[in-house]
């Protein structure tokens, strides 16, 4: 099911599942194997997107994006979980958070990560922090005019390796009605600068190929320039990016769904046993209704959140429903297909193993279906003073 509503939204889908088609879908097997993306066809895909338009089709066009609207965004990011994420990642969406840039920091940093030039990070996760980002222990403190900036991130995500991060750091204590709360800022941290350090991470499972990255800071000293938005409100600044990446995951989510549904239809009507296609048998056919109940489901939440979304009237509660129920629809449609394939859905051979594999992560980062559950029991109760 592909919730589109207009000509141009059917062309959109099209010329995306198309270029995938041709472009990313070919080289899925060799990345798998070699657990990176070789640059050559990286660039290549990046170079490609870049001639359709959608390369940053997710920023503004006063900007020089692509100003696509979050309803059609949601097509592209759809179109994108039907393939490899170490692939489909080199036709680059700068993070949101960008355009809080502001004076030379526009130059600096969103300009050149429109056009292709620079590549950015999105560092919130440590050690310690994962999902309690309030845990985070990295911090920045003031000297003078500057700031000094130590400690380090993980699980940072990324196709290649950045030029810069956007880095949330503690700058201080603020009291609230519910206690001290850590007041968090951004900072925009070139990769080059002393005392930092970006290098390659664990290798996940999922998704090989790409890459999570550790940066290190080690009394980095960063000008007022570097922070973004304001001092103290940068999880404010995290969380608009966090709740649209969200529904992303849950567009994503429908997409990989949609091309697992397909496969394992297609298996059930040829593959045979006892004289009859299994998907005659009803054990078969009832998977594949259900799978096909539960991504039209996910379809039509994602939907409902980005009509939110483009009305402006999208809540945290909205993102976490779609990323919870999508990430687990999507696994269970992921196991259902291993099964259908039987022993073949675990052969090398085929690519069921690693869809099966890129699937699973989905529950896990943008935060947990635990943390989305958390996010919507909280919205119910505290209207309640609970």
């Amino acid at each position: 099911m592909t919730l589109v509503v207009s000509h141009e939204d059917e062309l959109l889908q099209k010329t995306v599942r198309s270029f995938f088609d041709e472009a990313v879908i070919p080289h899925e097997e060799l990345v798998d194997r070699l657990g990176e993306v070789p640059e050559e066809i990286g660039r290549e895909i990046e170079t490609k997107s870049k001639e359709l338009g959608l390369f940053a089709s997710n920023l503004p066009e006063s900007v020089g994006g692509g100003g696509l609207t979050y309803s059609q965004s949601a097509i592209i990011e759809r179109e994108f979980g039907r393939t490899s994420h170490a692939l489909h990642a080199w036709v680059a969406r700068p993070t949101e958070l960008l355009m809080a840039c502001e004076g030379d920091q526009i130059a600096k940093y969103l300009t050149p990560c429109v056009s292709g030039e620079k590549r950015e990070l999105f560092a919130l996760t440590e050690p310690e922090a994962g999902s309690d980002a309030m845990g985070m222990k990295t911090n920045a403190k003031r000297d003078g005019d500057d700031w000094v900036l130590n400690g380090s991130k993980h699980f940072i995500s990324a196709p290649t390796m950045a030029d810069f991060a956007i880095v949330f750091a503690v700058t201080g204590v603020d009291e609230t009605p519910r206690g001290n709360r850590k007041r968090i800022t951004a900072f925009l941290v070139d990769r080059d600068l002393p005392g930092v350090e970006f290098r390659e991470g664990n290798k996940c499972v999922s998704n090989r190929g790409y890459k999570t990255y550790e940066l290190m800071f080690d009394d980095v000293r960063l000008g007022s320039g570097q922070v973004l938005g304001e001092e103290g409100r940068g999880f404010e600044l995290a969380g608009q990016w966090l709740g649209m990446g969200r529904i992303w995951v849950g567009a994503t989510c429908c997409g990989k769904a949609e091309r697992m549904l397909e496969l394992a239809t297609e298996w059930a009507a040829t593959r045979k046993q006892f004289g009859k296609p299994i998907g005659s048998f009803q054990a078969t056919g009832f998977r594949l209704a259900d799978m096909t109940i539960g991504l039209r489901t996910a379809d039509l939440l994602v939907a409902d959140a980005v009509r939110r979304a483009d009305a402006g009237t999208m809540q945290d509660p909205d993102a976490a429903m779609v990323k919870v129920y999508c990430s687990e629809m999507l696994n269970k449609v992921a196991d259902d297909t291993v099964q259908i394939y039987g022993g073949m859905g675990l052969m090398e051979e085929m690519p069921i193993h690693r869809l099966w594999r890129d699937s699973r992560i989905e529950r896990i980062w943008d935060g947990t279906s635990e943390i989305q559950r958390h996010i919507i029991t909280r919205s119910i109760l505290r209207p309640l003073g609970a």
